[in-house]
């Protein structure tokens, strides 16, 4: 069955963390049906793939070369910090330029870390304090106050939890180590409990709203036009969306973008309500989970699970808006166009078209590995 959540074929772009397709379009179906394959098959986390998964991303790895951080922000980079194994979302900082704030997914605690893009270090780790023990984190966003947005929204057995959590604090003016008082927030579903791992903020009206996850689509859901702490704030059905990781606002709050662990989407987004949708060229990654807008809305930052994990920027185009008549992004990879990134010129492109058959055949391979690896797992449960 094809999936709901297409992909675009993009340019290669390996670390040891992440690899993106390069223009290869016979592949592009099957990875979108493993993409529909994998979800209802593991409907909560993808750990199951994890032998397959590591099988396409060598033989992917073999044909591509390793890209290497060039210490400019907002480029790809590395999160080093052996405490971060399970970065579930990501927000671009608004007062330091480069930094990105994180954090982990269930089982850790009331942490939220500022990682410099352009070494993969942390550089703050900020403890929110008055929220209780957090139980499933899995997204982060930055509101036009300054204030960042903490989702502990994650519900892995799809409806068991009667409420979940928001917290928010002050983006810290200085990055340093510190422990912060945080407003916690009650949320229920108007329709239900229900699973979900994305939380954006309206850069423009300061409007929460979540996007669920289900095998079947999700649903957007718009907060109240101001949180209340204290009592309880529901949040409605305002749309329909497919399986999504993570969401985030462009700058101007115009577009909406929505990932899921192999594809994703822009949506146009006016009076909060979506609007006209594109895919976007999402690079394939062990686990993917998060994605946010740079600050200044040139590209998307989309990260991963995992130790090491790896964060790819993905150029926007055309101002990032659907019905632009472009496409919605390439891979910059991690040098300047001079070096065959997103930028590079035409002879460039053309060198590189080259070698599309042959990693063709190579993608194709290890994503019919992976699917029917996928199928006897199954079969066996």
């Amino acid at each position: 069955m094809a999936s709901s959540w297409p992909i675009t074929a993009v340019a290669c772009d390996v670390t040891m963390d992440t690899v993106g397709w390069a223009g290869v379009d016979p592949a592009v179906d099957a990875v979108a049906t493993v993409d529909t394959w994998a979800m209802r098959s593991y409907p909560s986390r993808p750990a199951g793939l994890a032998v397959p998964a590591a099988a396409l991303l060598l033989l992917l790895g073999a044909a591509c070369p390793a890209v290497a951080a060039d210490g400019e922000p907002d480029r790809d980079f590395t999160i080093e910090d052996p405490r971060i194994t399970e970065s579930s979302g990501l927000a671009a900082s608004r007062l330091h330029p480069g930094i990105y704030w994180t954090h982990n997914d269930s089982d850790d605690g009331p942490y939220v870390f500022a990682v410099d893009s352009r070494t993969g270090k942390t550089v703050a780790t900020i403890t929110m304090r008055g929220v209780g023990e957090p139980r499933d984190v899995e997204g982060i966003s930055i509101g036009p106050d300054g204030d960042i947005y903490v989702g502990d929204i994650g519900d892995n057995l799809d409806g068991s939890w009667s409420h979940v959590w928001i917290y928010r604090f002050p983006e810290p003016k200085n990055l340093r180590d510190a422990t912060v008082t945080a407003t916690q927030y009650d949320v229920k579903y108007a329709d239900g409990a229900r699973n979900a791992e994305a939380l954006m903020v309206h850069p423009k009206t300061g409007r929460v709203y979540i996007a669920s996850k289900n095998e079947d689509g999700g649903g957007l859901y718009e907060g109240p036009a101001k949180l209340t702490a204290g009592s309880t704030n529901t949040f409605r059905r305002v749309g329909e969306v497919p399986w999504v990781t993570d969401g985030a606002f462009s700058p101007d709050g115009g577009s909406l973008v929505l990932r899921s662990y192999f594809s994703a989407r822009v949506y146009g987004f006016e009076d909060g309500r979506l609007g006209e949708s594109r895919a976007v060229a999402a690079p394939f990654q062990r686990q993917a989970e998060s994605v946010t807008y740079t600050a200044d809305g040139s590209a998307l930052m989309f990260g991963s699970e995992g130790a090491r994990s790896g964060v790819v920027r993905v150029e926007v185009e055309g101002g990032g808006k659907p019905g632009s008549g472009q496409e919605q992004g390439k891979p910059s990879g991690s040098g300047s166009p001079a070096e065959g990134g997103a930028g590079a010129g035409r002879d460039q492109g053309e060198e590189n078209g080259k070698g599309s058959m042959g990693l063709g055949a190579v993608i194709i391979v290890g994503v019919a590995a992976l699917w029917f690896a996928l199928k006897r797992k199954r079969g066996q449960g």
